[in-house]
């Protein structure tokens, strides 16, 4: 089931953030805590947008791994969509070849 989020920022209207059942089974799977995926989609400064799968992705760390979490994004939701690791070195292919440009 769907579960909506969503945290107390202030001065802005905080985001909902949808967790769909496919992100739940790819973090659990993945050993991904979906607080710390949730503090990186609201807080890392490190965002790009993926032309090949026309998502919006935000980088960061979880424990000790890179990690990239692909999301959709309206006005008052953010749905992660998938998350999985990634080295720096994947970012900068990505970002030559422009799969990735800045968002």
């Amino acid at each position: 089931m769907d579960t909506p989020r969503h945290d107390k920022n202030a001065g802005q209207q905080p985001k909902n953030i949808i967790w769909i059942d496919y992100m739940e089974y790819k973090a659990r799977t993945r050993g991904f805590d979906l607080a710390i995926l949730e503090h990186i989609l609201r807080h890392a400064a490190e965002r790009y947008y993926d032309t090949k799968t026309q998502r919006l992705v935000v980088i960061g760390r979880h424990r000790r791994a890179l990690v990239l979490v692909a999301y959709e994004e309206d006005n008052e939701t953010m749905t992660p969509v998938t998350v999985h690791e990634i080295s720096r070195h994947q970012i900068r292919l990505r970002l030559k070849t422009g799969r990735l440009v800045y968002a």
